[in-house]
């Protein structure tokens, strides 16, 4: 199973055109997309908070901002 982190916040639309890019790049694969609000946490926000969305893969530390393609998710994936 693939195991991806998506940092976002609330109304944030990037947000939810990242998650059809994700969606876009597994075709189909299991995958469990952890979504991480960051106006929760300050370090998260200082982190992230001008890069939105961002994907991470966990397994490898890999990230990716926002504006990617199914091309750099698929590169996620690769150690």
């Amino acid at each position: 199973m693939i195991n991806l982190i998506l940092y976002s916040t609330v109304g944030c639309h990037l947000c939810e055109q990242a998650i059809e890019v994700i969606q876009m790049a597994l075709q189909g694969q299991v995958c469990a997309l952890d979504e991480i609000d960051i106006a929760d946490d300050d370090v998260l926000m200082e982190q992230y908070g001008i890069r939105i969305p961002v994907v991470k893969n966990p397994q490898n530390n890999k990230e990716v901002g926002w504006p990617f393609g199914p091309e750099d998710i698929s590169l996620l994936l690769v150690n």
